[in-house]
């Protein structure tokens, strides 16, 4: 279980240095039987922290247990002449944003109504949405064993 001090912190880091993506557009994806391809209306969903500080990064990547962190070299020298500091990433998508946003929802302040869209997206309880596996079911079939 997480704790809520730590939900709220990750919440703020998520408010100053995050960024969350909701992109619906046509995908060309491969079809189950045969060979050839079909058109899709797909809604991608992303989200991430970026910053400087590698151990930050890792803790919320180690505290949510979703994702993933990968390390940006930026090219290039500051006005100053000193080269960039490597960026580090972490970064979710799809379900395990939901888990996220659900999380901190509580305590966002700035990027509310990204959040919300989010979780909007995903409320099994729409009529056109019968499809969509409820939340809780998911976590419990998926669910990742601690660290």
């Amino acid at each position: 279980m997480i704790g809520t001090d730590n939900i709220a912190y990750i919440a703020g880091l998520f408010d100053g240095e995050g960024s969350l993506h909701i992109k619906r557009s046509p995908e060309k994806k491969k079809t189950h039987k045969g060979n050839g391809y079909r058109m899709s209306n797909s809604m991608r969903i992303s989200m991430e922290i970026a910053m400087t500080d590698e151990a930050v990064i890792r803790w919320v990547h180690e505290v949510l247990n979703v994702g993933t962190v990968i390390k940006r070299n930026v090219k290039g020298f500051t006005k100053s002449g000193r080269r960039f500091k490597t960026q580090w990433r972490w970064r979710c998508t799809f379900r395990d944003t939901l888990f996220v946003c659900k999380l901190i929802w509580p305590y966002v302040q700035v990027k509310l109504h990204k959040v919300e869209q989010v979780i909007d997206h995903y409320d099994a309880n729409k009529p056109d949405r019968k499809n969509v596996v409820d939340f809780d079911t998911y976590r419990r079939t998926n669910a990742r064993p601690e660290r």
